[in-house]
């Protein structure tokens, strides 16, 4: 399945005096490098492709330095927009995406999730994570939804039908639950970038 990093964003929740977010180091390596590490092992990628924009500049040049990972210029002005220059240029039915701040990812995490998307398919596949995760991680979620009597927090990996998303129709959306720690820290704040680094560290 075809990969998408999404890396155009303006980051500004954590990201000041020019610093881009997938660019920032944890453990010895850019955040945006872990995810390609985790999305190069699994099993179930074939390509990667990952979006930046003016607002990642330095992240394009680290980019054009790794093999196997393939990059889309869009505008960095709105997510949506970017999604859509990134989708007119892939190839398959359904894409896989991953925002480029979960520097915790895990190919076995990629893989699982795709492989439960293949054995019950749905236009929009989204992983969601317990909010008690989320919490227990020492992170409180900026948004939490309430399901099946618990609540959960988007991950931002999705599955989504490619043309469907193109063509302006919005498929409904299927959760996929977990409890993988892996999903629940992403770095929008220095207090989960140090949190993330404590993981490593």
């Amino acid at each position: 399945m075809e990969a998408l990093i999404m890396a155009g964003g303006k980051g500004t929740r954590l990201c000041k005096n020019g610093v881009e977010k997938p660019y920032i180091n944890v453990a010895g390596k850019h955040v945006i490098e872990h995810v390609i590490n985790a999305l190069k092992k699994a099993k179930c990628v074939d390509r990667i492709l990952v979006t930046v924009s003016p607002n990642t500049k330095k992240t394009e040049e680290f980019l054009m330095t790794l093999d196997d990972v393939e990059i889309i210029r869009t505008s960095g002005e709105d997510y949506v927009g970017d999604l859509h220059a990134a989708y007119s240029v892939m190839n398959g039915k359904y894409v896989f995406s991953t925002p480029s701040d979960l520097p915790l990812l895990k190919s076995f995490t990629v893989d699982n999730f795709i492989k439960a998307f293949e054995k019950d398919p749905h236009d929009s596949f989204l992983a969601v994570v317990d909010e008690e995760v989320v919490v227990n991680t020492g992170i409180v979620p900026s948004f939490s939804f309430k399901m099946d009597g618990s609540k959960w927090v988007l991950s931002g990996l999705t599955i989504m039908n490619r043309q469907m998303i193109l063509d302006g129709e919005c498929p409904p959306d299927y959760y996929y639950k977990t409890d993988w720690v892996d999903l629940a820290v992403n770095v929008n704040t220095m207090y989960e970038l140090q949190l993330a680094r404590g993981y490593f560290g």
